[in-house]
């Protein structure tokens, strides 16, 4: 049977989103109910995978659905496509299966030659609305499909206003935009070689192939990359009769949420433009009214659009999304969707309408998505400076959060400057879907134009990035990238502090502090506390790292990093003394001035952790990471060693290694050096003896963790040096204490031979920042040198190291788990790369069987949600 690759809406309902894409399933599904929807059809996702199987063309047989498909709209409407009588338009658009707002293309207008412009114009007595229309189309469809690019019709349409005198569009009458549409036409030809083209069928293949195409622009390859959405599911086009909204002051179009997306507060919130189409609302080129205004300019569709808002919420259960058009006073939904919303409005919306018995506890655990719960974790304005400080102006509070930052006024430049260090807040006239990498490199995004329902403002709040939008009080110039508010000129690299929450936009710097959290995220927390099976630990070095993540959920520490506690105060000198010297009991020497400041820090971490687990890791980097650069520092090692200043550089360059990530580090120093492991080993005892007294409820249980393992024959001599030295600790104390010894599973032979490591390791962490370099075989330092290419060529769709490979690295990992637990059943096993905040990487440790995850103390609660997520995709 041969496969079928359109339906039309009313073929299609909400089920079949893989298929028909977000917007496709969600238009079918408007059409079952009974709304005002513009008829149409949707070519499938698999088309458009087949288009790129094909070598990017759309086959003979996908081909002749469409064309099939054509002749049923043209029945359902009564119109023809390309008819000189009652010609029929249509709207080709983008429709991913998950929502990816302004990363594709659209063409509206679609149908439309010199011939059929002037059918129109004549039968509606209105001839504006038919030249606006055409010259909307030649400018989307060389923009689109062509790729001339819109600078050069703005050029032209701001050339037009200039000379008739008018500020915006609208003011231009049919004979201006007459003139537009022909200067539009040359500038096609001329850029193009050739004439536009005036085929209707021709139009709508070029229109549907850009769509396809659009899947793999770089814009969407970003965008997808961090949404961990894969390339392979491509997206569907609709195609679907056009409803003007830009008839004259009966018609107009907007865009609508059932409930404040920045807030939650339920209440219905939006824009509309009269006399416009939609790319006017979303593109900021005119300033939109309020949605609670319709109601005044036209009451009888604001009742009905009331009335669906309702259906749709009530029917969706969730906060909806709309577009809507007005033709002549009748309402057309062209669009709804689940809304994208703030971290704090997914919250609130959540626990609201658990509250309305729209849905129970555990889907409102389902609809949050955790990577968003990083904006509530982020900095806000300090409440001190911020009463000082005087607002130069104030726009619309698009994202929340605050930003600090120097002003740039291109993306490109603030990719470059954060790249070199620095903090950029980005300001733009208005943005557009190829500012995406700049806006994820800036602390925050200004613009002068748009609303609440701009690309900026809908962007920002996906990636949870600060944004005040549409500040018209801004006098622009980007040419010589400057601008002037309230009196003073603003240049590029100026401070400049915004508060996406209010919308208040402030002179200079305004420091910041951590935000805090409260009401509906505890709600969510514990509810996501009840449902998962992953303990959540956290990476921590120091007692206010681990104070930190106890407070936001932590139940231990998976990874504490001894070698950062070298660092503080005067232990460097004393480890660099160690280093540097030449015998055993030099090195002892110096590690006995390093023993009593280590166990001081391991006793404040067991006391912040109040009896959860703590896993400390043996000292890992190689050796040469320690010693000085400086001249002064050499000297004055030198006079500590009573060794000569050439004698000490000597040591240190023979410290110099080919390949550090693969040298003299881990468990090997341990094996060379086993004076470092009995120090740490002292230190971790003695820490836990004491806080055991102190404590004698609490469950003081070290778990003491060899790095970089790859045979049990190193494991079993290091371990013979820590078990010698703890239990001569313990015995001296007259203490019981218990303590375990495991490893860190981080080079690939560990992996394959992990049953019999288990004999002696009593645990395992998977490290898998080094799990995943020995792996791959490349660095994680160096890969941002090659990554941009495999991206580009579809080598790979993500980082490897943000998001955990789970065919390689993962196989290696569930093998290890496997063969681990043949030997030594009841060990425990858990995850302390970055992975283990990633939520992709956290459902994948639970599918395998992880006991936890831990990573760094602002994500806990991210992996809190997505490991209650995993818990409950299981059911």
């Amino acid at each position: 049977m041969a496969t079928k690759w359109v339906y039309l809406f009313s073929e299609g309902n909400a089920t079949m989103r893989n298929l028909l894409g977000g917007k496709g399933a969600n238009l079918a599904e408007m059409t079952n109910l009974g709304l005002p929807v513009p008829q149409g059809f949707t070519i499938t996702t698999e088309a458009c995978t087949q288009y790129y199987e094909d070598g990017r063309k759309i086959n003979d047989e996908i081909m002749g659905q469409i064309m099939e498909h054509i002749g049923k709209m043209e029945e359902i409407t009564g119109k023809k496509f390309g008819d000189k009588e009652n010609p029929l338009l249509v709207s080709v658009r983008s429709g991913a299966r998950a929502s990816m707002p302004g990363m594709m293309d659209t063409i509206l207008n679609l149908g439309l030659n010199e011939e059929v412009v002037e059918v129109l114009a004549a039968k509606s007595g209105n001839p504006r609305w038919a030249w606006d229309c055409y010259r909307r189309f030649i400018q989307m469809f060389s923009d689109v499909v062509m790729e001339v690019g819109k600078k050069y019709f703005e050029e032209l349409i701001d050339r037009m206003k200039a000379e008739k005198g008018v500020t915006q569009d609208v003011e231009l009458t049919a004979e201006d935009l007459h003139r537009l549409a022909e200067q539009f036409k040359a500038e096609y030809k001329e850029k193009i070689g050739k004439d536009f083209p005036t085929d209707p069928k021709e139009q709508l293949m070029e229109a549907i192939k850009a769509v396809f195409r659009s899947w793999d622009n770089p814009r969407a390859n970003v965008y997808r990359r961090d949404n961990d959405i894969p390339y392979s599911w491509g997206t569907a086009v609709n195609v679907q009769m056009m409803a003007f909204g830009n008839m004259g002051e009966t018609s107009g179009t907007g865009v609508a949420f059932t409930r404040d997306p920045a807030t939650g507060e339920k209440h219905l919130m939006g824009e509309f433009l009269m006399n416009a189409q939609g790319e006017d609302v979303v593109a900021g080129v005119r300033t939109p009214q309020k949605i609670d205004q319709l109601k005044e300019v036209m009451p009888e569709v604001y009742e009905q659009f009331v009335g669906i808002c309702h259906t749709l919420e009530d029917h969706y259960r969730d906060m909806q999304d709309m577009e809507f058009t007005i033709e002549d006073k009748k309402l057309y939904m062209l669009q709804t969707r689940n809304g994208k919303r703030t971290a704090k409005a997914a919250l609130k919306i959540a626990c609201d309408l658990v509250d309305e018995g729209m849905i129970d506890e555990k889907k409102a655990v389902q609809m949050i998505d955790p990577r968003n719960l990083d904006t509530l974790l982020h900095p806000q304005f300090d409440a001190e400076a911020l009463k000082k400080a005087e607002p130069v102006a104030k726009a619309l509070a698009a994202s929340p959060g605050a930003a600090c930052g120097k002003i740039v006024f291109t993306a490109e430049d603030a990719k470059e400057w954060k790249e070199r260090g620095e903090k950029v807040v980005l300001v733009r006239l208005e943005t557009s879907p190829e500012d995406i990498e700049g806006m994820k490199a800036s602390q925050g995004i200004l613009t002068v134009r748009g609303g609440m329902t701009s690309h900026a403002a809908v962007v920002a709040r996906g990636m949870g990035t600060c944004c005040v939008s549409g500040c018209s009080e801004i006098i622009m110039d980007e040419a010589n990238k400057k601008f002037v508010l309230a009196g003073k000129e603003y240049h590029e690299g100026d401070w400049l502090s915004i508060d996406g929450s209010t919308g208040k936009i402030y002179d200079g710097v305004i420091p910041t502090v951590d935000a805090t959290i409260a009401g509906e995220f505890g709600r969510i927390m514990a509810w996501a506390d009840k449902y998962r099976r992953l303990k959540v630990r956290t990476n921590a070095d120091t007692p206010r790292d681990a104070a930190k993540a106890r407070e936001l959920g932590a139940e231990g520490i998976g990874l504490c990093r001894t070698e950062h506690m070298f660092f503080e105060g005067n232990r460097i000198d004393a480890f660099r003394e160690m280093i540097c010297s030449e015998t055993v009991e030099e090195r002892e020497a110096a590690l006995e001035k390093i023993l009593p400041e280590q166990q001081g820090d391991f006793e404040k971490l067991y006391e912040a952790l109040e009896g959860n687990p703590v896993t400390i890791r043996f000292l890992d980097p190689p050796l040469h990471e320690f010693v000085p650069t400086e001249e002064e520092d050499i000297k004055k090692l030198a006079d500590a060693q009573g060794k000569s200043v050439s004698a000490i550089k000597a040591i240190c360059d023979a410290l110099h290694e080919f390949n550090p990530m693969m040298g003299h580090r881990g468990c090997r120093l341990a094996v060379t050096y086993p004076e470092i492991a009995r120090m740490q080993t002292r230190a971790v005892i003695r820490a836990a003896i004491n806080v055991k007294k102190a404590h004698g409820d609490w469950n003081v249980c070290p778990e003491i963790m060899i790095p970089l393992i790859c045979d049990i024959k190193e494991l079993k001599f290091v371990k013979k040096v820590v078990v010698e030295t703890a239990d001569a600790e313990i015995a001296a104390s007259g203490i019981d204490l218990k303590y375990e010894v495991g490893t860190m599973i981080e080079i690939p032979r560990a992996a394959l031979t992990a049953d019999e490591i288990a004999k002696e390791a009593e645990f395992f962490c998977f490290g898998t920042n080094d799990l995943t370099q020995m792996t791959y075989g490349f660095s994680r330092d160096d890969a941002g040198k090659f990554l941009n290419a495999y991206y580009d060529t579809k080598i790979f769709e993500n980082d490897p190291f943000a998001r955990l490979d789970q065919t390689g690295v993962g196989k290696l990992m569930e093998m290890a788990i496997k063969l681990g637990k043949s030997t030594r059943p009841d060990m425990h096993v858990g995850i302390c790369g970055e992975h283990g905040g990633d939520p992709t990487s956290v459902e994948f440790c639970h599918r395998i069987g992880l006991d936890y995850v831990s990573c760094s103390p602002f994500r806990v609660p991210i992996a809190r949600l997505a490991a209650a997520q995993a818990a409950l995709s299981d059911n």
